[in-house]
């Protein structure tokens, strides 16, 4: 064992790939520690944060031991690099929190906010007044797991629609799809197309 960790194989090869490695993972740690910081977790943030700096100590004191190859320094930075993008995708995945979309729809926002309360999303509206003309700004509190879906709707009404997307702190009740699963969803066919033939025998 000794002699593989004195070998050249581990010293350019193995070593440089447990920093990359190291790095992928107390960034993608710090990422998600940020994000959860930003929407007032008090639980899991600091937990992140423990493991964070404890991969990151361990892997600069390693680095530190062996500064005479210039490999380590690119694997630490791609480690980083690579461990950004992980937490971005990390988050993206977990899709916590709620969203505020803002819609400003010059024409045509009734049939807008029809198809939006029929998905079974809340909204409200107000009047405005634009640059050019008046407008009616659409308010809607959503779910980050539902942006795509709620875009979708506003797309096929409208795609000129100007619309905004920020994030909510917090949220206190509002009205969100109720999605049913897909096993739900069978069992309820099936209940309906024995009610229809009872039914159709009366």
């Amino acid at each position: 064992m000794q002699d593989f960790l004195s070998s050249d194989l581990f010293t350019w090869v193995v070593f440089p790939l447990l920093i990359i490695i190291a790095r992928m993972i107390d960034v993608t740690l710090g990422t998600l520690r940020i994000i959860f910081v930003s929407r007032g977790n008090r639980i899991i943030a600091p937990i992140l944060g423990f493991f964070e700096v404890l991969v990151w100590v361990i892997v600069i004191s390693q680095i530190m031991q062996n500064l005479n190859n210039p490999l380590n320094y690119i694997a630490y930075a791609l480690g980083f690099a690579i461990g950004n993008y992980l937490g971005i995708q990390a988050e993206d995945k977990l899709a916590i929190g709620h969203l505020v979309i803002r819609l400003f729809v010059t024409e045509g926002e009734e049939e807008i906010m029809k198809k939006i309360i029929n998905a079974g999303f809340g909204i409200t509206s107000i009047k405005g007044k634009g640059a050019t003309n008046e407008v009616t700004i659409l308010f809607s509190v959503i779910k980050r797991k539902d942006l795509e879906s709620f875009l979708a709707i506003i797309n096929e009404s409208d795609k000129k629609v100007f619309y905004s997307v920020e994030s909510a702190r917090e949220a206190h009740l509002g009205i969100y799809p109720q999605k049913d699963s897909s096993f739900s969803s069978q069992r309820k066919d099936i209940l309906r197309k024995i009610t229809n033939g009872f039914s159709k025998r009366k």
